[in-house]
């Protein structure tokens, strides 16, 4: 989702941390676990924010200690202050030699830019890593058919939540196709209860609908149609569905009254949820952490249940596919020196995703992209919700990158601009379509 990253600790900052987690003042090159920077001079920057930070530190400390004359140099940086500094660095060349990146648009600028190294070759040499690796974090890694990026961390897929004690309190059956969820908004409206918790004044929120939508609605095609610049694209009779359901939605008072003015970061919408206050809510997999922690007994008590987004009839969208981050992901910058270079595809291959750094993520309650790691989740308290979301994303036919990260930075705020007029019923969707069809390739 857009350059707003502090909303969600950026996805990446583990699932059961609460998203006021990232919010650390940036370090500089003395950050926790620095090298003496001799050697290589290979460095590399992390973001900071609890369980991440840790991890991430630890991953390099322990390949350091393993190979001493080829150690890398932390520096440490917050969400927001990272994303400043390191493409005013890059372009200067003085960007760290392990570059952090959402993939997408953004790894797509590095690649137009000559600043990153084609990382297809290293892959081909260690096949073992990329097997090991969930299929569908490569996606936003790859531009025009080769890898830039190494997929390592965590996995977030946007997931549809559930107040079970609603749904007792009105007797209804949690919906599976997109008629049967229209058919309840005015079942919860009469009880009171908004049938959807939004904090649209995000934006980013609003966009999770449209996402799951147009791939309901048209397949992974139509987004992918969309990414390739294709002309007209958002035009495309399943683009106009898909954005007139939407306001469909907003004129049954669908959202709770107000939805316009409620932000995401202070977790106000999920405290509608958890409160009973809201049915349903869908969000991204790193709310359930927070809600754990400030919902009482709302997850522990059994009370929250999931499920993937529903179907829409006559859609032409795979039901497994999902939305979200896949991954977060490593680029080698391609102006480093050859010694920097050939220390951190070291680590890359051999210290980035090891037993220890997949433990640690499966014990902060995240699920790692790691193949079979699920064996680790027996006897955790959230077994059952880290089964889940193992499921979706390792078994998505298509895994759709979030689109604020997909598309450049000028599309994507276009992008929000326009979703936050479409759900506010300023625009019709053919002015939607319009407006972004200006704005494709800027």
């Amino acid at each position: 989702m857009p350059s707003s990253t502090s909303r969600r600790s950026l996805l990446t900052l583990a699932l059961a941390a609460p998203l006021a987690g990232a919010a650390l003042s940036a370090c500089g090159s003395g950050g926790p676990g620095q090298a003496s920077g001799d050697g290589s001079g290979a460095t590399i920057w992390i973001l900071t924010g609890p369980p991440g930070e840790k991890i991430r530190t630890d991953a390099v400390n322990a390949f350091n200690d393993a190979n001493p004359d080829e150690a890398l140099t932390i520096a440490t940086y917050q969400n927001d202050a990272y994303k400043q500094k390191v493409r005013t660095a890059i372009g200067a060349n003085q960007g760290p030699t392990v570059i952090w990146t959402w993939g997408g648009g953004g790894l797509r600028d590095y690649v137009k830019n000559g600043q990153v190294e084609d990382l297809t070759s290293f892959f081909e040499e260690n096949a073992e890593l990329k097997d090991k690796l969930f299929a569908s974090a490569f996606g936003a890694a790859t531009v025009d058919g080769k890898i830039y990026a190494v997929p390592c961390e965590n996995v977030s897929p946007i997931v549809m939540f559930y107040n079970k004690r609603v749904f007792e309190k009105v007797g209804a059956q949690i919906p599976t196709t997109w008629d049967e969820m229209m058919a309840l908004v005015p079942v919860f409206n009469a009880a009171g209860i908004a049938p959807f918790s939004l904090g649209g004044q995000s934006r980013w929120t609003n966009m999770m609908w449209l996402e799951f939508l147009y791939d309901r609605i048209g397949g992974a095609e139509l987004f992918q149609s969309i990414y390739e610049g294709t002309p007209d694209a958002w035009s495309h009779p399943d683009s106009i569905d898909a954005l007139t359901k939407v306001q469909d939605l907003v004129r049954a008072d669908g959202f709770v009254n107000g939805f316009a003015s409620i932000t995401a970061d202070s977790n106000a919408d999920q405290a509608l949820l958890h409160t009973d206050r809201a049915a349903m809510m869908l969000h991204g997999a790193w709310t359930y952490g927070a809600m754990k922690e400030e919902g009482g007994d709302f997850v522990t008590g059994g009370h929250l249940a999931w499920s993937t987004f529903p179907t829409v009839t006559g859609g032409k969208g795979d039901p497994t596919d999902t939305v979200g981050n896949p991954s977060s992901y490593w680029a080698l910058s391609s102006k480093a020196g050859e010694e920097a270079k050939a220390a951190a595809r070291k680590y890359l291959a051999e210290g980035l995703v090891t037993d220890a750094t997949t433990q640690a993520w499966v014990d902060a309650g995240s699920v790692p992209i790691v193949n079979g790691s699920d064996s680790m989740f027996a006897g955790s308290e959230d077994e059952e919700w880290q089964q889940f979301v193992y499921d979706t994303a390792s078994g998505a036919a298509t895994f759709q990158q979030s689109w604020d990260q997909a598309l450049s930075p000028t599309e994507a705020e276009a992008l929000l601009d326009n979703i936050e007029k479409l759900f506010g019923l300023a625009i019709t969707p053919e002015e939607f379509a319009a407006n972004m069809n200006a704005a494709m390739g800027s």
